[in-house]
């Protein structure tokens, strides 16, 4: 059975049970290590693999042989993007018509990002640069680029580039809605036992969390930038109880996310009943 997940941190530590044939029932995988945007890109495609993580904003876009599965992503509180400047201003103003280097236009990221800037910039910024995610640290303190929407371990390592926080994402979607963030979302071929598939992913979820020294060693060997610290703040923050379970708050997490960008017309509508299994 084919998968595709992040390299990062979180994903390995959620799937290195399952992966390693430490999961009871279980088939064999054959795993694939890939971006978040190249996962999305691979979404789309009929004959894409059999599971991959993809970012929840890439979902309308998603093949409609592909079902949401209700563990293994990443949705929770206190983790969301950050936009970066080189400057120590804390107004959105200050981004009204420049340039802002993002990691990918189809993630949660790039969304909340457009959502926030149409309520708090000034007639909008200005040019959208996609680039690499380890690009936009030294792009943004280098001044190619105004500011940066940077994910995942930048929370922790943006100090290292002398950059400052201008907003953080999250703490705004999270103060908007009430709701958690819906980050990264795992899809899977519907001609597959999906209840089966969602059970042994919940297990090698459980697993990590009952011996999180068993998948140290696999983590590090896929997070060679990171230090050992680094790479447990990664997890700590983004596997959480919605790993094991979406359950009611994140199913309306993400219709709250993909329907106010779809008004916004940044994504297509989309029925996230249809996605359920």
């Amino acid at each position: 059975m084919k998968i595709v997940f992040s390299p990062c941190p979180n994903d390995t530590f959620i799937f290195h049970a399952l992966v390693h044939g430490l999961v009871s029932g279980a088939p064999d995988f054959d795993v694939t290590y890939a971006d978040i945007d190249v996962t999305n890109k691979l979404a789309v495609q009929e004959d894409g693999p059999d599971i991959l993580k993809i970012s929840f904003a890439a979902l309308p876009w998603a093949h409609p042989d592909y079902a949401l599965l209700p563990c293994g992503g990443a949705l929770g509180r206190g983790c969301g993007p950050l936009v970066l400047t080189k400057d120590h201003s804390r107004d959105p103003a200050t981004l009204s018509g420049k340039r802002v280097a993002v990691p990918s236009e189809r993630s949660t990221a790039y969304l909340l990002f457009r959502l926030w800037a149409s309520a708090q910039v000034p007639g909008g910024v200005g040019e959208i640069v996609v680039m690499p995610f380890h690009e936009i640290m030294p792009a943004v303190r280098d001044g190619k680029v105004d500011a940066g929407l940077v994910i995942h371990e930048a929370r922790f390592t943006y100090g290292e580039y002398g950059l400052s926080l201008l907003t953080d994402l999250g703490s705004w979607w999270e103060e908007d809605t009430g709701l958690p963030i819906p980050l990264g979302a795992i899809i899977a071929r519907r001609s597959l036992d999906l209840k089966a598939l969602s059970r042994w992913i919940t297990q090698s979820v459980e697993y990590a969390w009952e011996h999180p020294e068993a998948s140290r060693e696999y983590i590090m060997c896929h997070a060679q930038e990171l230090s050992p610290e680094v790479a447990q703040a990664h997890i700590d923050l983004y596997v959480n109880k919605f790993s094991a379970n979406l359950d009611d708050d994140g199913y309306a997490a993400i219709s709250a996310l993909l329907g106010r960008a779809a008004k916004e017309g940044l994504v297509p509508e989309i029925d996230i009943k249809r996605l359920r299994i």
